[in-house]
């Protein structure tokens, strides 16, 4: 992996940091994942004469993605109304990276190296210790662990269905414009609380719908750069952001474990880096 594909990874992951915890901190999870889904789609549709369309091979998996996408946000309200994002969201991204290098290893013929290996086994090793926390909700940890099974499904199907396209800016813009049914089944079934949110609310939704639209685009385009399970382990180094935002912003302990834990991740990340 080259210094600016990492570069780019990590944005990615600060960015998907970020508009988790812009969700914790909803006052109505629901009707903020469903504006996420509209600030992703918005831009998308407005772009989409612009760009070129991905050959028809890759539309299986644009499908595929949309739909997996919808479980993944229904978990992650669910997981985020049982407990806090230092907890949630490392638990989410701890498995996931070995999953995803499983799942690439057998779907897209990819080889990882020994070190490579040892480098997603530590990065996983650091979130996990973060998520070793005691006294949690069960339901909580539950959901986030089902959701660590659908970010490895949709970093593959993804992963494949970018090669495949022929044009990866053009499959993140279908991607993303194919969110609209998403948005409109979540906005649809709180149609009256959505008339009532406030402004602010308003516009945290789309703009976290627009760090998160581009966080997954940045880590899109990485994956045509650099190995699908590579990129995906580099890419959970958002534990890190979201362990400092848990911490300082939301005010979430203990600080001692996640500054442990972001070591380890560290390592884990210098060591895939120079794979």
């Amino acid at each position: 992996m080259t210094a600016t594909v990492l570069a780019i990874v990590l944005l990615a992951a600060l960015l998907h940091a970020l508009w988790n915890a812009l969700v914790k901190v909803s006052g109505d999870r629901a009707i903020t994942l469903g504006l996420v889904a509209l600030g992703h789609c918005l831009p998308a549709l407005a772009l989409l004469p612009f760009v070129p369309m991905p050959v028809a091979a890759a539309f299986p998996f644009i499908i595929a993605s949309t739909i997996i996408h919808w479980a993944y946000y229904y978990f992650l309200n669910i997981s985020y109304r049982f407990g806090d994002l230092s907890l949630i969201y490392p638990i989410a991204r701890g498995t996931a990276p070995v999953m995803v290098a499983l799942g690439a290893t057998i779907w897209a013929d990819e080889h990882l190296s020994f070190w490579a290996w040892i480098g997603i086994l530590t990065v996983s090793a650091g979130i996990m210790i973060l998520a070793a926390v005691r006294h949690a909700d069960k339901r909580g940890i539950g959901a986030a662990l089902m959701n660590s099974t659908i970010i490895a499904t949709y970093s593959v199907v993804d992963g494949i269905g970018i090669r495949l396209s022929g044009a990866p800016v053009g499959y993140v813009v279908w991607l993303f414009a194919a969110e609209v049914l998403v948005a409109v089944f979540v906005l649809g079934f709180g149609l009256n609380r959505l008339r009532n949110i406030g402004t602010k609310a308003l516009a945290l939704g789309l703009t976290g719908g627009v760090i998160s639209g581009l966080a997954y685009g940045l880590a899109l385009f990485a994956k045509t750069l650099a190995p699908i399970g590579i990129v995906s382990a580099v890419r959970e180094t958002s534990v890190i952001f979201a362990a400092l935002i848990g911490v300082v912003w939301l005010r979430e302990g203990p600080a001692r474990r996640r500054l442990i834990a972001a070591t380890v991740v560290a390592g884990g990340v210098m060591i895939l880096a120079l794979s």
